[in-house]
């Protein structure tokens, strides 16, 4: 393990594993699950997805705004929690706002500068989503369970914990 002189690909690895593990789990939502809440005043599966693409291309549009994809109008959301029911218009977006961050890191740790707005270094933005969407995460999947429709571990856990144990970059 003599890789410490260039972790960037690794951490940039992370960061790849983190939305696969998204899609997976939007990949695993049963039928009529993107309606379903945490609480009866809390945002919907599908809002909290759409929140994390939102999120996403905010942070890069403030502190690396040359890395904000020319999106389609299907791909801006609206709103910052819009309630999209159809799960491969999720999807679409959690891709193409995977891609601005992972090229925004990227490039800001190529030039060598600060980003923006929020952060000193371009890995602390990197380190603030992955904590934020492990969060909404474990909302989805508590939400799912207390509605009567958990995710059963045998099927989860190749598709969460199997990502991030696996030894191959993906």
């Amino acid at each position: 393990m003599r890789e410490t002189a260039n972790l960037l690909p690794t951490v940039l690895n992370a960061w790849n594993r983190n939305n696969l593990i998204l899609l997976n789990l939007l990949r695993l939502m049963p039928e009529g699950g993107l309606g379903v809440r945490p609480l009866d005043d809390g945002p919907t599966i599908a809002q909290q997805l759409t929140h994390l693409h939102a999120v996403r291309l905010s942070l890069v549009e403030e502190n690396a705004p040359e890395f904000v994809p020319r999106l389609v109008p299907d791909l801006r959301p609206e709103e910052e929690w819009a309630d999209e029911r159809h799960s491969a218009r999720i999807a679409q977006m959690l891709r193409t706002s995977a891609v601005a961050v992972h090229d925004a890191v990227q490039g800001q740790m190529a030039t060598g500068e600060a980003m923006q707005s929020h952060y000193g270094h371009p890995l602390l933005m990197l380190q603030h989503l992955i904590w934020h969407e492990g969060y909404h995460h474990g909302q989805i999947k508590l939400a799912l369970k207390l509605a009567g429709h958990p995710i059963a571990d045998r099927d989860a856990g190749p598709l969460t914990w199997g990502v991030w144990m696996n030894k191959e970059p993906q």
